[in-house]
């Protein structure tokens, strides 16, 4: 039986936020400050490392084998490669960037001095009633482009809006959360995680419980670029638990409804032994955890290693839908990833 009640109102309240909080790759900081506000709510003491990540310290009644939570705070996103002639955009992406997704979507770019310019990324030429190949033309970084929401027609006229090559441009999230349950949002990955974290940091808060052992909380922000999972975390760890959305999709054996553990992915196996106690508390809480394998996918877990982390590591996270695209998931999935983390936060052996 579970040994914590998660709060799912604060669980999703938190999650929105984060959500509307916008934070491609490398333009990450108020995303990162609205985590260590709630952090600190809670007493965690938190310090923001030299990259811009969030490492929070919390005591705990032992020593012996320190643990980390990590997960990402950094989403899909694109930067200003280029301004036409014609005064709109031509993009770079700045991770996994699945373009026909994002066609027709709403984006801000936001300026050096901090003023936001909305627009829509839209197919170049696309007037059906134009170009009789719209409907067929490939949709990529070079087909596709900004059309901004302000009077201009060259590229002097959107200088003088204070745009400029290397701006970084951010998608609409379209957050919705449902009564059904499902959550439809971009940028589920990784932000469904960072809001278990804190709901699972708030459960052990509300019930006056510590942590185990000593653990250290990880919020990385270049986690879509490899290269976010070893910033800031001691070097005597014993476990990691990493926290990323789980793959849904033909072949997988996960779901939205449900969490997930990745028992291996492109980088290998994750740690037999490890992997085997969340799966062993999972079914002592009553969680139904999903072991899956994930062929086209790396995590902040994998940089760690590469980076010569010792410790142990694991990977869960809740099942989404249409990963890097318009992504869904349900609340049953978030509050069991919730649930499973406290209670590993508070398991002795």
């Amino acid at each position: 039986m579970p040994r914590f009640n998660i709060d799912t109102d604060y669980l999703v309240t938190v999650l929105k936020d984060l959500i509307e909080t916008p934070s491609p790759t490398g333009d990450t900081d108020w995303a990162v400050s609205l985590v260590q506000n709630e952090l600190e709510s809670l007493g965690v003491r938190c310090f923001r490392t030299a990259k811009g990540a969030l490492v929070a310290h919390y005591p705990g009644l032992r020593d012996d084998r320190p643990r980390a939570l990590t997960a990402h705070v950094d989403t899909l996103g694109a930067m200003v490669a280029e301004i036409k002639g014609n005064g709109r955009l031509r993009l770079t992406a700045l991770n996994g960037v699945n373009w026909p997704t994002v066609e027709s979507e709403g984006v801000t770019i936001r300026t050096r001095a901090g003023v936001g310019v909305r627009g829509s990324i839209v197919l170049t030429n696309g007037a059906s009633h134009v170009n009789k190949e719209a409907g067929t033309a490939p949709r990529n970084a070079e087909t596709l482009e900004v059309r901004i929401d302000e009077r201009t027609n060259s590229a002097e006229e959107t200088r003088l809006l204070g745009i400029e090559v290397g701006d970084y441009v951010s998608f609409d999230p379209r957050f919705e959360s449902n009564p059904s349950g499902f959550i439809r949002s971009r940028f589920l990955d990784d932000k469904a995680c960072v809001a278990a974290v804190l709901a699972s940091l708030k459960a052990l808060h509300d019930a006056g419980v510590s942590p185990a052992q000593r653990t250290h909380i990880l919020i990385s922000n270049f986690e879509e670029v490899g290269h976010g999972g070893m910033d800031g975390l001691p070097e005597d760890l014993y476990e990691m638990v990493v926290l990323d959305m789980a793959c849904v999709g033909d072949g997988q054996n996960g779901d939205e409804n449900h969490c997930s553990i990745c028992m291996k992915d492109s980088s290998g196996p994750y740690s037999k032994d490890l992997s085997e106690k969340l799966l062993t508390l999972a079914g002592q809480a009553g969680v139904v955890l999903k072991p899956d394998i994930y062929r086209y996918y790396g995590s902040d877990g994998s940089a760690y290693w590469r980076s010569g982390g010792r410790a142990q590591v694991a990977l869960i996270g809740p099942g989404v839908d249409t990963s890097h695209g318009y992504e869904r998931t349900h609340l049953d999935a978030l509050r069991d990833t919730s649930l499973l983390i406290a209670e590993y936060l508070i398991e002795e052996n």
